[in-house]
């Protein structure tokens, strides 16, 4: 007799869902570059994120602890090269790249072990539930989360989650979810609200993310630091980049500025200053030229400044304010400021605590509930289903969220919970509507205990929908993750252990 369809089901689904999970991928050695700095020798050198780097100078590269020894070794040695610059050799699985650095130019994180996402929870970060501070409509909303998106990616910010929620009552908000940041500074990333104009006076010229600008200059040629100085309280240091005005814009400036009248004290500039403005506050005024006067010029030098304790810190924060300046004038300002509902955080090794403790709880649970079922009917061949049944609805709900890159977060685990108890609760159903009397065939027993899974399966089911807009969307996961082993224990798994029970004496 053959298996039959209903359990060859099974098994197609339990593979595919192994395949998706691609637990083999914990096989694989290196570290993925997550991040390269801007205008950096490795990024000059080709050096690129996403790379899994296998070797740093004749250093085997297997995981984060190789990674930490090498650069320790490579950055913490003697041996100099011009400029008190060191030589990195980088392999990766694309090509080799070699280039002179003085400190790491980029950053580095775990290979994943397999396709499953895993939720803030579970990988540390801070997540925000904001949202606007008027009443706004679903476009400007999709606005918001699309202009979020654009400005994460551009900071180079891989790890990041925005999604839109909202609540019974219908309020609108977006969930941002970012792993390996604190509280502080993803508040800073979201209320920025991005608002840039430059005006001369109170006439504005040019305002960023519309169509006034063309392009940035993000390139070492027209981009960079130009001077760094000590003040009175540390270092600080002048950033630079050049930005390209569309004909309108420039029409604009030399409209203004053919009003403008000499410089007394400096005849060589005007005697107004461009104001750089972001987010209503004066961020830099740069003297304009006397040859400007009048003249629509497509090309403007936009700068500002950085300070830092020593010059080494000022020169990195002059790097971060370029990269979110040009970032803010790329993707736009929000159409409407933001206030956070609320702001939670997890630190990465309390998500590696909390997942240990999950991964113990779902096997002390596996073999409580097995031993339980062996200990109700005695008998393997009867206990054995349930169990391995059991274990394939986890392996199949699993699969399903590696293949619609579904967050795994302890709310979703929690409907994994859920779904393994009612799965449970539903074979013995099937068992015992198959073991009592004899007044119907084995088949007709098994279709009246499907009869009571269907009906369960409905209640619980529908149980679920209002769950997917309670709580601003926080219950999503739970909801998405019961609803979803719910389905595949109906037409997946359950019709298969009813089928293996039909083929079982009962007696």
């Amino acid at each position: 007799m053959g298996l039959g369809w209903k359990i060859w089901l099974l098994i197609f689904a339990v593979v595919l869902s192994i395949i998706a999970i691609n637990p083999f991928l914990a096989l694989r050695k290196g570290v993925v570059i997550s991040e390269i700095a801007e205008n950096s020798s490795a990024l000059e050198a080709g050096l690129t994120r996403g790379e899994i780097i296998k070797e740093i100078n004749g250093v085997k590269i297997g995981n984060m602890d190789d990674y930490a020894k090498a650069i320790e070794k490579v950055f913490g040695g003697k041996e100099k090269e011009e400029g008190g610059k060191v030589k990195v050799e980088i392999t990766t699985n694309k090509d080799s790249y070699v280039f002179l650095a003085d400190k790491p130019e980029f950053s580095v994180k775990s290979l994943p072990k397999t396709r499953l996402k895993l939720g803030l929870e579970l990988q540390g970060g801070s997540r925000a539930l904001v949202k606007p501070t008027e009443q706004v409509s679903q476009q400007t909303i999709d606005n918001i989360q699309s202009i979020l998106s654009n400005r994460f990616n551009r900071y180079g910010i891989a790890d990041a989650r925005i999604v839109q929620v909202s609540d019974l009552q219908g309020n609108k908000y977006i969930l941002v979810e970012i792993a390996g940041i604190t509280p502080s500074e993803l508040k800073e990333l979201v209320l920025s609200q991005g608002k840039f104009e430059a005006k001369i006076g109170n006439k504005t010229v040019f305002v960023g993310g519309g169509n006034d600008i063309t392009s940035i200059c993000q390139s070492a040629e027209c981009s960079g630091i130009t001077s760094c100085q000590k003040v009175s309280d540390g270092e600080a240091c002048k950033f630079q980049f050049a930005v390209y005005l569309s004909p309108e814009a420039a029409k604009r400036q030399a409209n203004i500025t053919a009003e403008l009248s000499i410089n007394s004290t400096m005849p060589q500039y005007l005697n107004e200053t461009l104001d750089l403005y972001l987010d209503d506050k004066l961020v830099d005024s740069l003297l304009i030229s006397i040859d400007l006067k009048g003249k629509e010029t497509t090309q403007v030098a936009i700068s500002g400044s950085g300070f830092g304790s020593n010059r080494q810190e000022a020169y990195e924060n002059a790097l971060a304010n370029m990269k979110k300046l040009q970032t803010i004038l790329i993707t736009g300002s929000l159409p409407v400021k933001l206030e956070i509902e609320k702001i939670d955080s997890v630190s990465a090794l309390l998500g590696k605590e909390i997942l240990r403790n999950i991964a113990i709880t779902a096997a002390v649970l596996v073999i409580a509930v097995s031993l339980l079922i062996f200990i109700r009917y005695r008998r393997l061949s009867l206990a054995l289903p349930v169990i391995l049944t059991m274990l394939s609805e986890i392996v199949i709900i699993l699969g399903v969220a590696a293949l619609i890159n579904w967050n795994l977060d302890l709310a979703s685990i929690a409907g994994i919970l859920i779904v393994i108890g009612t799965g449970v609760d539903a074979q013995i159903v099937i068992l015992d509507e198959a073991k009592t009397g004899v007044k119907y065939s084995l088949k007709e027993r098994i279709k009246m205990a499907f009869g009571i899974i269907l009906g369960s399966f409905a209640t619980t089911a529908v149980a679920m929908l209002p769950l997917w807009q309670a709580g601003a969307g926080l219950l999503k996961g739970f909801a998405l993750t019961t609803i979803i082993g719910l389905c595949i224990g109906m037409f997946i798994t359950r019709p298969a252990f009813g089928e293996i029970v039909s083929r079982i004496k009962m007696e």
